[in-house]
């Protein structure tokens, strides 16, 4: 979820690319294109090491991959006939959710009233269609979102809501600086929050186009939010993907998670601060937030170390990752041993290292992709006062989405399994590519680098 920051600037490439991918949910283009997913959800989280991967690995079902524009424009729900098809049938689809909309509690009149003169935005059928798509890496993303103009907003704004914080972290036992650092980065401390009317992009987005299935559950939630009265149905507005708030709720998330904090009978998380935040703290509990625990450690890691082990099926107590010689900088003191961890790189072998903690995880429920978890985390540090990150990230180039499926072409030509060749990196692209550099004797940190990149056109 990106949002751009006054000191956003030319930014040259750093290691592995991190394809931004905006999906509409803050702000890669504008303030009205509010959030993206980075990546696929993280692997499942297990105690014991996996065994270690064969150069070439049997067939499986391909990675899942954010829709590019080639990918959409050839959907058959995205023909022009199509879409004036859905257009023209808009009115009879709207009707027939009445059934799903009043099984989910919503009123008769209440029905009626918000889907009377209803008519699709086709503008956001573009949107969808075109999703651009900005290449970062991981440390140019992080830097981005992690500004100084955040941080000192970040601040201003904790302090103005010291006691909802307060409150908020002693009833949920969730870190106030990370549930600040959510509101920082999604939608700039409430300075954008996207403009579309929730129920005129849900509705659009469920008789419209390729994602009907998903968007009716989101727009049958979005009427029950204005039919209960939680948010007037003039303030809800927020991403053409129907997010909004000032954390960015999507509906049925809302129906989920949201709260009413401030007492007043209401989960109004687009009007009331106290309501946002409880319900961003709620809904890290519920995704396995530890109290009194951080979300990762930022570690150094000694020479000739086994980069097999930087996998997150891969947890160890801290008391074995510090036998290894991982050990933290400055001289800070290792955390509790007994606390679980997996390594993560997300720059590669010549980036910093982190050991990341199940408070990550919880993080990455609010969106899963590691760089947007590891800007949050460090905002998160760096409002209550610590500094930047020790290690420097590397001086390396982004691939593009072209860069990358040509990485995942070469490899397959050479008997590596990646699935169908999309661009985008999940982890069986990551796997493979740690067994092409385990066999030509690079450091097998599963990047897909401009590194890697090179070797495989050199025909290494």
């Amino acid at each position: 979820m990106v949002h751009r920051t006054a000191s956003d600037r030319g930014y040259a490439g750093r290691a592995a690319g991190v394809a931004i991918v905006c999906l509409g949910l803050a702000g890669c283009a504008g303030t009205d294109d509010i959030t993206g997913a980075l990546s696929a959800p993280p692997a499942a989280y297990a105690n014991a090491a996996p065994a270690r991967p064969a150069p070439v690995r049997p067939q499986a079902r391909a990675e899942a991959a954010p829709a590019s524009p080639a990918t959409t424009a050839s959907h058959p729900d995205m023909t022009p006939a199509a879409l004036a098809r859905d257009e023209a049938n808009f009115s009879r689809c709207i009707a027939a959710l009445e059934p799903k909309a009043r099984a989910a509690g919503v009123s008769a009149a209440g029905f009626r009233r918000y889907t009377a003169g209803l008519k699709p935005d086709m503008g956001i059928m573009e949107k969808l269609q075109t999703q651009p798509e900005f290449s970062r890496t991981a440390g140019d993303y992080v830097e981005m979102l992690v500004s100084e103009t955040r941080i000192r907003k970040g601040r201003e704004a904790m302090a103005q809501n010291a006691a909802v914080f307060a409150e908020v972290e002693r009833r949920y036992g969730v870190d106030r600086y990370v549930v600040a650092a959510i509101w920082g980065i999604e939608t700039n401390y409430g300075s954008a929050r996207g403009s579309y009317p929730v129920i005129q992009a849900t509705g659009t987005l469920a008789c419209v186009g390729r994602r009907k299935a998903y968007f009716r559950d989101e727009f049958v939630a979005a009427l029950r939010i204005v039919d209960r009265g939680d948010i007037p149905e003039s303030h809800l507005r927020g991403s053409w993907a129907g997010a909004f708030g000032l954390t960015q709720f999507m509906p049925t998330a809302f129906q989920r998670d949201a709260v009413d904090f401030d007492g007043d009978g209401h989960r109004n998380v687009v009007d009331s601060v106290a309501d946002a935040m409880g319900s961003t703290a709620n809904k890290l509990k519920r995704g396995g937030w530890q109290a009194g625990r951080s979300w990762g450690y930022e570690v150094v890691l000694p020479r000739r170390f086994d980069y097999l082990l930087a996998d997150k099926n891969i947890r160890k107590p801290m008391r074995e990752w510090a036998a290894l010689g991982i050990h933290r900088p400055d001289g800070r003191a290792m955390p509790p041993g007994d606390e679980m961890a997996y390594l993560l790189l997300p720059a590669g072998a010549k980036g910093p290292a982190f050991l990341m903690t199940d408070n990550f995880k919880a993080i990455l429920s609010y969106n899963p992709a590691d760089a947007y978890a590891l800007a949050i985390g460090h905002l998160a540090d760096r409002l209550r006062g610590g500094g930047p990150f020790v290690q420097p990230w590397p001086e390396q180039r982004a691939l593009s989405r072209n860069e990358r499926s040509e990485l995942q072409q070469r490899l397959a030509s050479r008997g590596y399994n990646v699935g169908t060749p999309d661009g985008a990196i999940g982890a069986q692209t990551r796997a493979a590519v740690r067994d092409y550099q385990v066999a030509v004797g690079l450091p097998p940190d599963g990047m897909a680098s401009g590194e890697v990149l090179d070797s495989l056109r050199g025909g290494s």
